[in-house]
């Protein structure tokens, strides 16, 4: 289904690095980024962050796209954050604003010197508060609106971006990502917990107050009481990293990739024990190592996994399930090959369908000895399709081939009841954007 010709939105609905999750079977899209469309900009392919004081939302009944505004305390431009619901409200925690970041960092630089002299770890004062604030916002209200959240009890995270997030009783638990911390920080954490990227770092003079990295932290923030704890963790942690997939089985947070692995491995972290464990496969059953891909909870025991950034550089179009109970990867056939993705988002949906949106199509990036080369224009997408993970009931099968088939019941769609025939009504429309998208 192409959600610019389903609904006339067109290229307001492409995007990546977006943040998605389905309820009462309609999907809430919020933020991103895409390809500017300005003049002066389209030669360089610059990417754009979208407008954060607006909310999409997709009937998956029917196909069609609605826009909502949500005011308020609307957050910064923000890239990398990372997107939870909680019972109808959407917690948005992290990320980066390069335009924000050069601002405040020439009004503290005094302040840095004096941090430096007292060895101050104080956030406010060494960091831009943008990239680590919380902001939430109901969009189960008519009118919502953004409030940032200030009073929060605890230490807040260190500023970061491209992390994860699994929501378990009310709580968000958030993992890795990549951040700034500032020496004192550094100097206090353990060396297996923050890894220094080579050649990111920021001095006064000679001397040196600010490291970038990735980590492997655990941070909790527990909605209810508005509070942020750390817990200690045990057992073979995962390396730091970013840009890697979570998911959420029971008790037990799962994640995969975004290290430089040949393989894709798979971490579980018990969320009451607070105990990691490593699976162990063999090289020869594990999917190619990936970053920014999505992992999918399926069933009591199953993970889906789709597309991301291959460690080959290419995009990726294979759909993987891992067994949590048999710790086997099962390679899936599946009808979308020519929907390779990365940066896109798969929400569950009814019936245990798989529902993607969005991403790029073509982000490819080939490294040697010399330099980092990128794609240079993103092909950023606006389609949604599903992927079907379990027979369908026989009333689904009925519901979808009504819908597909309207021509041929067209007279006695009216006989049906009217909550049932306004159901039906609804998968007509889908299917009839479908095939106009299949014709065009």
């Amino acid at each position: 289904m192409d959600a610019g010709r389903a609904d006339g939105a067109g290229s307001r609905l492409e995007r990546s690095s977006h943040t998605a999750f389905i309820r009462n079977n309609t999907l809430f899209v919020w933020g991103g980024y895409q390809v500017s469309r300005l003049p002066e900009q389209v030669e360089a392919g610059q990417d754009v962050v979208l407008p954060r004081d607006e909310i999409w939302l997709c009937d998956l009944d029917s196909g069609m796209w609605q826009q909502k505004t949500i005011s308020g305390d609307v957050p910064s431009d923000l890239s990398g954050f990372c997107g939870a619901n909680v019972n109808d409200t959407l917690y948005v925690f992290g990320g980066c604003d390069s335009a924000g970041y050069s601002n405040q960092e020439r009004r503290i630089i005094s302040d840095l010197v004096s941090c430096l002299q007292t060895s101050c770890t104080n956030q406010d004062v060494c960091f831009p508060p943008f990239l680590k604030k919380m902001f939430s916002a109901d969009v189960s209200q008519p009118c919502c609106s953004w409030t940032r959240l200030t009073d929060a009890k605890g230490t807040t995270p260190s500023p970061r971006n491209e992390h994860s997030c699994w929501v378990h009783r009310e709580r968000l638990i958030y993992f890795g990502g990549y951040g700034c911390k500032t020496i004192g920080e550094v100097r206090n954490t353990l060396s297996s917990s923050f890894i220094v990227e080579e050649m990111s770092w920021a001095t006064i003079g000679d001397t040196l107050f600010r490291c970038w990295g990735w980590n492997n932290e655990v941070h909790v923030f527990d909605t209810r009481s508005s509070t942020w704890s750390k817990p200690e963790t045990q057992g073979p942690a995962p390396a730091p990293r970013g840009s890697h997939a979570g998911a959420l089985l029971g008790n037990k947070g799962y994640l995969s990739g975004g290290a430089e692995t040949a393989e894709l491995d798979i971490f579980c972290l018990d969320l009451e024990s607070w105990t990691w464990t490593q699976f162990d496969l063999l090289p020869s059953c594990a999917p190619l190592g990936r970053s920014m891909h999505t992992m999918t909870p399926t069933s009591d025991s199953n993970l889906f996994v789709y597309g991301g950034l291959g460690i080959d550089g290419n995009t990726l179009n294979d759909a993987w399930q891992f067994n949590t109970r048999r710790r086997e990867w099962v390679k899936l056939t599946h009808p979308h090959k020519d929907k390779p993705r990365v940066c896109h988002t798969a929400c569950l949906g009814k019936d245990d369908d798989v529902v993607v949106f969005g991403g790029s199509s073509n982000l490819c990036i080939h490294m040697d000895l010399v330099s980092v080369l990128r794609s240079p224009v993103q092909n950023h997408c606006r389609d949604v399709f599903i992927f079907q993970t379990r027979p369908y009931s026989l009333y689904r099968l009925c519901e979808d081939f009504i819908g597909g088939n309207s021509e041929l019941f067209r007279l006695q769609l009216d006989w049906l009841p009217s909550k049932l025939c306004s159901k039906i009504r609804k998968r007509v429309e889908f299917f009839s954007a479908m095939k106009l998208v299949l014709t065009a």
